[in-house]
């Protein structure tokens, strides 16, 4: 290859900024020009060749197009690279690679290329429109049998002094792929990723970030060497349930260079069984911070399963010393040095979350690691782990913040730990009106410690803070966390006690109104906007007095006592069906009113606009809940029957009258397009009605412990009055909107079923 040649293949090729740059237009669906107002003719022609307006300036006319189907999954595939952190990739198209040394005018067009440090990945991409099209190969891959020595060749003059990987891959979209295919595919060491799996990888990415991309190298690069590896550790050996393991400790680079995760998805249906849930993007990032910005450890261990190889490159050493009296040996272990030799059991978001950390080369992390475990075995164990080891209580860690978060450098830390500690008070000391009705620690009781916390956070009492300032002083913390502790912890106790004495009966009663979250949260939220009156009308000066303070409170106190005494059960009844954080609100906002309509001069601030908004209809926002329940339904109905029946899931698993329906309702809405990408699937034509039918058909061993309300676990009738709630769903969903109006009863019951089934 001339010079002159590697220069001009080098310019095809993009890197840095200009592949930010290629990746946002490559993530568009529409391809752009931009045409002189002048130019009719040429305008005219853009129009008939299926171009539209996409925007006019003064002197051009920017014109878009749908890019066609094979063109919009090749930049998928390009993009998928580029945001998966490889360096370099090709400009376009127009990337030609010689394949014959003798004559460098024989070349081959290469869809995608994309470089990192360590690989070079080919890409060939063929797309169809028809679904499931028996694809046929045969051309193409045999060609390729003949080109591609030629084109590493050809590529290791491009990147000289690189010891690359290299992998080629054969993608494609809507084509069902033969066995000679793949075999052919074997034959040139290439491997074949249809979309399920080009999907994938991309809903990894947004899932966890360049994360990501160890899970594709352990898939492109399977059983390859990494020959760069260390992979001598210390390490203990023992026995344990008819198991050989190895315990470590290990930097989490190198375990996420040889790792792999069994994803339960369709990317992975060919190394079934698998069992993973997919990693948590939230879950990651919260991991990621707390390693690098709070440089905090995990002391328990990660649980893999290790593949020794065919030729057993997985050896341990003893050492020459060993504790005669113990059963375990200690010596060196050398582990697999090879992409997917290790299978993650347990902790793939402790080690995930360590892949984009500053630490990953620099911490270790235990690890326990079986010996060839088979995959039915690792299931076992994966379920064992999940089912069996109870994870510390939110309400116990709440607890412990108490104490391991007064002393954080942390003002968030802080205040978590200021809002734990009242909390603690008002539930353990006994001169509290609350005492022994706050959850403390392991103990369930009508209250928890986040609702107390959550209300002062919310409050004016604390203020605003960062993690590293203090941005607004609160009513009562001035940036003293003892001193803010002794007057709000004394002023509530005396505030919630003033109720009790004032309500003895009510509030010793089994289930009331006031001694419930929402009702608690209610009257903290309340008392600030009552100190913030009293400071505002210069009623007190300042909070240092707590018994100063409660007694010009008592004043604002009495219209809420008077509320209680006269509550109806219609106005109770629409405070307790009001859930989730909604419910807090109205609540709060329902005790303000009150004190609003006896001293017109108390008006908190978003009194007036709560009101306006109750006012307004719910329709709009019920139609939202109702298309994000059915959304819901549609995908976790689907994944529930695959995780039992898996490839048959649909015929298995749906009654056959609702099958016959779906397809009737999806033949008739599919005469009407004509657009076949627009047609819609059968799966897509279920009613809620029919997601019921489904959930019978299949409530024992899938649903009923999924879709029972958590309220309604010991009704009697079974099945049938366990998913009634259903057919009051689909009857309120075959209104029409236009003419009904959705009742406050109506709306509570759609918050009930999308906090339940959606934000749990």
């Amino acid at each position: 290859m001339t010079e002159e040649l590697k220069i001009s293949l080098l310019q095809k090729l993009v890197s840095g900024n200009e592949i930010k740059k290629q990746l946002r237009t490559k993530k568009k669906d529409f391809i752009n020009e931009s045409i002189f107002k002048k130019n009719e003719d040429e305008l005219k022609e853009y129009y008939s060749n299926g171009w539209e307006l996409e925007r006019e300036f003064k002197t051009k006319i920017r014109l878009k197009k749908l890019k066609t189907h094979d063109v919009l999954f090749e930049d998928k595939v390009w993009s998928l690279f580029a945001s998966l952190g490889f360096k370099v990739l090709n400009r376009n198209r127009k990337l030609e690679i010689p394949y014959d040394k003798n004559n460098p005018n024989l070349t081959q067009q290469i869809d995608v290329l994309a470089k990192d440090d360590e690989s070079l990945i080919l890409i060939e991409c063929k797309s169809t429109k028809e679904k499931n099209k028996k694809g046929d190969f045969k051309k193409e891959l045999e060609a390729y049998k003949s080109k591609i020595e030629g084109i590493r060749n050809s590529l290791k003059v491009i990147f000289p002094d690189q010891k690359l990987k290299f992998r080629f891959v054969f993608a494609t979209e809507n084509y069902a792929i033969s066995d000679n295919d793949l075999q052919r595919l074997e034959n040139i060491n290439g491997l074949h990723f249809d979309e399920e799996q080009i999907d994938y990888y991309s809903k990894m990415l947004t899932q966890i970030g360049i994360a990501s991309k160890y899970q594709l190298l352990g898939n492109l690069f399977y059983d390859q060497e990494i020959p760069e590896l260390d992979n001598k550790i210390p390490a203990i050996k023992g026995k344990m349930g008819g198991h050989i393991y190895y315990s470590f400790s290990i930097e989490p680079e190198k375990l996420l260079k040889i790792g792999y995760v069994l994803h339960r998805n369709k990317a992975n249906i060919n190394m079934m069984p698998t069992y993973q849930r997919i990693i948590k993007r939230a879950r990651l990032k919260s991991i990621h911070n707390f390693i690098d910005e709070e440089k905090g450890y995990f002391p328990n261990s990660i649980i893999i399963s290790l593949d020794s190889g065919k030729q057993n490159e997985l050896r341990f050493e003893p050492a020459n010393t060993q504790s005669k009296s113990s059963i375990s040996k200690i010596g060196i272990l050398h582990l697999p040095k090879r992409y997917r030799s290790a299978f993650i059991i347990d902790g793939q978001h402790r080690l995930y979350g360590y892949s984009n950390s500053m630490y990953k080369s620099s911490n270790s992390i235990p690890v326990v690691a079986f010996l060839n475990l088979d995959r039915e075995e690792q299931v076992k164990l994966f379920m064992q782990i999940n089912e069996n080891q109870k994870a510390v209580s939110k309400n116990l860690r709440t607890t412990l913040d108490a104490d391991l978060k007064w002393t954080s450098d942390s003002y968030t830390d802080q205040i978590q730990a200021l809002c734990a500690r009242i909390a603690i008070y008002l539930g353990e000391v006994r001169k509290s009106a609350l005492f022994d009705k706050i959850s403390i620690g392991e103990d369930s009781k009508i209250v928890t410690q986040a609702t107390i916390i959550n209300a002062i956070k919310k409050s004016n009492l604390i203020g605003k803070v960062t993690k590293s300032k203090i941005e607004e002083l609160g009513t009562f913390y001035n940036g003293d966390l003892d001193s803010t502790y002794d007057k709000l912890s004394k002023l509530l106790s005396l505030i919630f006690n003033y109720v009790k004495d004032s309500l003895p009966e009510l509030w010793e009663a089994e289930n009331n109104i006031v001694v419930m979250n929402k009702g608690i949260y209610g009257i903290i939220r309340l008392q600030s906007d009552i100190i913030d009156f009293l400071l505002e009308q210069k009623i007190i000066k300042n909070t240092n007095n707590p018994n100063k303070v409660f007694e010009e409170s008592k004043t604002y106190l009495d219209p809420i006592i008077t509320f209680y005494e006269n509550l109806d059960e219609e106005t109770e009844l629409a405070l307790r069906k009001a859930y989730g954080s909604n419910g807090d609100i109205k609540y709060w906002r329902t005790l303000q009113q009150e004190i609003s309509e006896v001293h017109e001069e108390f008006k908190p601030q978003g009194l007036e606009e709560y009101n306006k908004k109750e006012a307004k209809e719910f329709n709009t926002k019920a139609f939202e809940i109702i298309r994000d329940l059915e959304t819901f339904f549609k995908k976790d109905f689907q994944e529930k029957l695959e995780l039992k029946f898996e490839k048959s899931w649909f015929k298995k698993g749906v009654p056959p009258q609702v099958a016959k329906k779906a397809n009737e309702i999806a033949f008739e809405k599919n005469l009407k397009i004509e657009n076949e990408e627009d047609e819609v699937d059968v799966w897509d034509c279920l009613t809620i009605i029919a997601y019921r039918a489904i959930a019978l058909k299949n409530w024992r061993d899938i649903f009923e412990k999924h879709y029972t309300k958590p309220t309604e676990e010991k009704i009697s009738g079974g099945k049938d009055a366990k998913t009634q709630w259903m057919v009051k769903l689909e009857k309120l969903r075959n209104e029409n909107f236009h003419q009904y109006s959705v009742t406050e009863d109506e709306f509570s019951f759609l918050e009930e079923l999308h906090d339940w089934l959606i934000k749990k």
